[in-house]
């Protein structure tokens, strides 16, 4: 419907065309070119009024039509820094044209002739398209230019700053930038340092971020966000609660409502393995987005139940009539994985390509290599590995030279399988270097075993020690294999013989596969099993913890079969709840069962 213009003079015409622009909702293109037309006709460029006109209209295009725009700007002679910020921003908020930002930043400073300058409104722009592009020369360039200019006392520059080198991996600079704002320091200032720290996962720097930031101001929901995050990452389950609670009580009324905060509250408990609160958040959102179920399907799938996570899949399809997408399909391929479902996992792969038309990732063969190679079909898995559309990574690698090492496959294959990941990523893998020296253990090869091992010290390679860590009244408390530093020990050590006792008085007896692999006597690698670290956070939980709560350790490494033996055992005999979360899964013990049903 064309515009309504007035006729009768310049002066209505004007008086129009400045109303028209001076509004703030969104013109469409077709009118933007109507009011174009209009201006040309009845505005003379020699108007008082002319530049005023143009610089609006610029304004409106840029939100509609970047080739417009950019013709608009290039028609004037003498472009304003407004005009020039305008364009530059128009690029720097495009999808597939953010370089384009920058380009016209250099294009800018070499304007000479107009004297035309840089302000402090055109560097965030340029910095978010250095951000998004992660170009960290161009951006360290621009930040030269904003300390010479005097802009780096202006608090919107210096947190596009922050957000630039954190997004470049830099957070050392970030840091600085942010330590160097001092008392000009504000809430997104706190925000986007908060947030850099959790996407990298240094979550204690997050969560000590956080209480400083709690001195100076109140947390709002974009804080609160990475909090639940660094809270997952650690499985702070106390403070991930107290968090939930503050969100409800402080923030806005319309949390509840919020699909991104209950998503991470969502995803925040089941890796905390809390599995009946994740429900009640999400069946208790008003609404829900794809990566609402993805989160609730994900979590229950690494929690080992399967059934639930595919009961969730078939809800949000069937039901709800969401269209899955590739991070679903992780989801739900690994709750197969984690069960062993091979047959339910290939027919869920052959939907995901077939019915859905996803292009299977990494992820997603990583999940159908383990299933196969897990239920002992490594023939299978290799076969997968061999059709792969794209190049098999050193996790797949490592993944079946695990299995190999279980199944007890011939040596010449995990041979193979070693060497694969050791061109992969080099000669620094420590993990490939202890599992092919439990290939080599487990054929009697010991001086195979003592060659891998010498090659390992020559390399400075180490198996990684294993750490637990165990939250007791809002408190994490971090205890490595062998630990006597914690100021409870004599009483934990103590405990766990009483606990070795009651174990032995059952019938327990060792599984040496997860001991050292050295050629020691049996009593030897029993010493140093029982001191591994879950057990010691296991122990310090029953001292601890009142009768009838959840025992909960994250453990950086996976758990051994000895471990997860006696850990069963021990939930019988004191009837209590241990949930263990792994590097791989959670395993859930109750009445001397394991959720994952020892398929793992």
């Amino acid at each position: 419907m064309p515009l309504p213009f007035a006729t009768t003079n310049n002066y209505n015409n004007l008086t129009h065309i400045n109303h028209l622009l001076n509004q703030s909702n969104a013109i469409s293109h077709s009118h933007i070119k109507q009011i174009h037309s209009q201006i040309l006709r009845t505005i003379p460029t020699n108007h008082p009024q002319s530049l005023f006109l143009y610089t609006r209209l610029l304004h409106h295009s840029s939100f509609t039509n970047l080739n417009y725009t950019t013709r608009l700007f290039h028609h004037f002679n003498n472009p304003n820094s407004f005009m020039w910020n305008i364009l530059i921003r128009a690029y720097a908020k495009s999808t597939n044209h953010k370089h384009h930002a920058i380009v016209l930043y250099k294009e800018m400073l070499t304007e000479q002739r107009n004297e035309v300058f840089p302000d402090k409104h055109t560097y965030p722009f340029v910095l978010k398209a250095s951000a998004y592009l992660f170009c960290l020369f161009e951006g360290k360039q621009v930040h030269a230019h904003v300390l010479k200019l005097g802009f780096e006392l202006d608090s919107y520059i210096c947190n596009s700053l922050i957000h630039f080198y954190a997004s470049c991996g830099c957070l050392e600079m970030a840091r600085k930038v942010f330590e160097e704002m001092c008392e000009r320091r504000n809430e997104v200032s706190w925000n986007v340092m908060i947030d850099s720290y959790a996407k990298v996962g240094e979550y204690d720097t997050v969560l000590k971020m956080f209480c400083e930031m709690m001195k100076v101001y109140e947390p709002d929901c974009y804080a609160m966000q990475s909090v639940i995050n660094a809270c997952a990452g650690l499985g702070a389950l106390s403070l991930g609660m107290w968090v939930h609670a503050y969100l409800l009580k402080k923030c806005d009324k319309n949390v509840g409502c919020d699909v991104l905060v209950n998503t991470c509250l969502v995803d925040m408990y089941c890796k905390c393995g809390s599995l009946e609160i994740a429900k009640q958040v999400f069946e208790g959102m008003s609404c829900q987005d794809v990566n609402s179920w993805n989160s609730i399907i994900l979590g229950f799938a690494i929690n080992g139940k399967a059934e639930e996570a595919l009961g969730y899949f078939v809800r949000m399809v069937k039901v709800e009539k969401f269209v899955p997408n590739s991070i679903t399909f992780v989801g739900v391929l690994s709750a197969c994985n984690h069960r062993g479902l091979v047959n339910e996992g290939l027919l869920y792969f052959e939907m995901m390509t077939k019915e859905y038309n996803i292009e299977p990732s990494l992820m997603h063969y990583g999940c159908l290599v383990d299933l196969y190679a897990r239920a002992g079909h490594i023939q299978e898995a290799l076969n997968v590995v061999s059709e792969m559309t794209v190049k098999p990574d050193a996790v797949i690698w490592r993944s079946l030279l695990d299995a190999s090492c279980k199944q007890h496959a011939s040596v010449e294959l995990s041979e193979e399988m070693a060497k694969q990941v050791f061109e992969l990523e080099g000669s620094v893998c420590g993990g490939a270097y202890v599992l092919l020296s439990k290939v080599y253990a487990s054929a009697s090869r010991w001086n195979d075993v003592g060659l891998v091992r010498k090659l390992m010290n020559d390399k400075g390679l180490s198996k990684e020690p294993g750490c637990s860590l165990i939250e007791i009244n809002g408190v994490a408390h971090e205890f490595l294999a062998g630990d006597t530093t914690h100021p409870q020990s004599k009483d934990i050590y103590k405990f766990m013989n009483e606990i070795e006792e009651k174990l032995e008085s059952i019938g327990y007896l060792p599984d040496y596969s997860g001991a050292a692999l050295v050629n020691e006597i049996n009593e030897g690698k029993q010493n140093t099993m029982r001191l591994h670290s879950e057990r010691l956070a296991i122990a310090f939980g029953l001292l601890n913890s009142k009768p009838g709560t959840p025992i909960r350790v994250f453990k950086n490494l996976r758990v051994c079969n000895d471990c997860h033996k006696v850990t069963k055992l021990i939930s019988r005999i004191y009837n209590v709840e241990i949930i263990v979360r792994d590097r791989v899964r959670f395993h859930h013990f109750k009445d001397g069962s394991c959720s994952c049903m020892d398929y793992w």
